[in-house]
């Protein structure tokens, strides 16, 4: 269901680090290994990125705007309240963050894969989410109000608490998930879930429905 990032053999990629100086508006590199690198909370338009990778990144508390991504993997970086409007994100591989508070909104996630990450709070509200996995990833209270997510796939995910109301569901997959005190459940009507998942979250759907549990 997912595509697959097209990422580089480390050796392919040329060292670089950035400064507050370095990111002025509109600046884009290519085939490029982000390291020691530490800008929380810097302000910027219209960066790109293309064939990088970046490791170890403190982004926390970044303003971006129309942030470009493609083939590009992110590897145990900080991007906890860090917030992106209108920004695209193309075969991209997210592994190891953090993201609590992350906010990417207005945008496109197409064909990336978000793996063992922290993801509290996070927010993709009216962002179109396409052909992306979601794995092992901790998104209680995530916010997904609004947004369009066509053959998305959750798998072994935490939604405790989440919020789906408005959403439009396309093809997704809910496999091994958390579903407690998910928003907007009437949003997951033809979402794929296996029939042991489907049990584990009886409470929940009851709940929407209004269904009474009668005492023994």
């Amino acid at each position: 269901m997912t595509g697959r990032a097209r990422i580089l053999t480390p050796v392919e990629f040329e060292p670089l680090t950035l400064g507050t100086d370095d990111v002025a508006d509109g600046e884009s590199w290519e085939q490029v290994a982000v390291v020691d690198t530490s800008l929380p909370g810097i302000d910027a338009r219209a960066l790109a990125f293309a064939d990088a990778r970046f490791e170890g990144t403190d982004l926390s508390g970044a303003r971006l705007q129309n942030l470009f991504l493609s083939d590009c993997e992110l590897v145990r970086c900080n991007l906890a309240n860090a917030v992106v409007r209108n920004g695209s994100m193309r075969h991209v591989t997210v592994s190891g963050s953090r993201l609590t508070g992350f906010t990417w909104t207005g945008g496109e996630v197409r064909e990336a894969t978000f793996r063992d990450c922290r993801a509290d709070l996070a927010s993709f509200e009216s962002a179109k989410l396409s052909h992306v996995l979601f794995e092992d990833c901790n998104l209680r209270d995530g916010d997904f109000r609004q947004a369009r997510l066509e053959a998305v796939r959750f798998e072994g995910c935490d939604l405790t608490g989440a919020d789906i109301s408005g959403a439009q569901l396309e093809r997704c997959e809910m496999r091994r998930c958390t579903l407690d005190g998910l928003r907007g459940v009437d949003r997951l009507r033809g979402v794929a879930m296996q029939w042991d998942d489907i049990l584990a979250a009886a409470g929940v759907f009851a709940g929407e429905l209004g269904v009474r549990l009668l005492e023994e």
